[in-house]
């Protein structure tokens, strides 16, 4: 639970806000305050700060603004210290399961298609096949905690016996170990978009709310194309981050 307010300084030319934004945001590094965790209502919060509920609703929608406080609405509702973002980092070619391994957390996936389907165009000219002929799709939930993280939907290959593997596990492994078609490369794209009612339903968010779209075409070693990826990510659960440095040109 919150602890004790600070005495808000006056005269300083920090804003009350910001006071009380730093004071909450200390907190939760603290962890005086855990993810899941419920504020003070707000009457009570600005009394024992000393300001108005307007200065105290203008840093709470700060810190909700960056995530680190989630507001609902309703008489159980109130303001909820936020699931930490995860980083996922796009530099190099790790899954879902090892992106979570590294940041100490479990990966979970929740099947939701695991078929053999007609190859859409998009799916067919990844992966280099005719429109229509059979693809491996396999669609997944992945949470990480206590909430989904993300929507996965990937196309493979026809390869034989790959649907009847677990596939709750990292698929990239599957590839590796079985088929000996590890994914070496990728090309991604990203772009942000909304959700629409189905996909808002599987990830516990509001239809409009805002992801994070990642397609993906990973490639084996020798250059044969062994996925085409649509991945729909929560921007207020994962950072996405891509590193990058200065290649010396030839003879410097």
């Amino acid at each position: 639970m919150v602890g004790t307010p600070p005495e808000l300084e006056r005269g300083t030319g920090v804003p009350a806000h910001v006071q009380i934004e730093r004071w909450l945001l200390d907190s939760v590094d603290r962890g005086e305050l855990a993810p899941g965790d419920r504020l003070p209502g707000e009457r009570e919060l600005a009394g024992r700060l000393g300001v108005s509920r307007m200065t105290l609703r203008q840093a709470l929608a700060t810190l909700e603004r960056d995530g680190v406080l989630v507001r609902v609405p309703g008489r159980a509702g109130g303001a909820f210290v936020a699931e930490p973002r995860i980083e996922c980092d796009l530099t190099g070619l790790a899954g879902f399961t090892e992106q979570m391994r590294r940041a100490h957390l479990r990966a979970e996936a929740r099947i939701l298609v695991a078929a053999t389907v007609p190859a859409p165009a998009a799916a067919a000219r990844a992966l280099r096949v005719e429109a229509g002929s059979p693809v491996h799709e396999v669609a997944r939930v992945r949470s990480a905690g206590r909430s989904p993280i993300a929507l996965e939907r990937s196309f493979f290959p026809s390869l034989p016996g790959f649907l009847g593997q677990d596939l709750t596990g990292s698929l990239y492994a599957l590839l590796a170990t079985r088929y000996d078609l590890e994914p070496r490369t990728a090309v991604e794209h990203l772009d942000p978009v909304i959700a629409r009612p189905e996909e808002a339903a599987e990830l516990g968010i509001e239809p409009g709310a805002p992801l994070m779209l990642i397609e993906r075409t990973a490639y084996a070693a020798d250059g044969m194309p062994v996925e085409f990826a649509r991945d729909l990510f929560r921007p207020d659960r994962v950072r996405i981050s891509v590193r990058s440095g200065v290649t010396a040109p030839a003879g410097s």
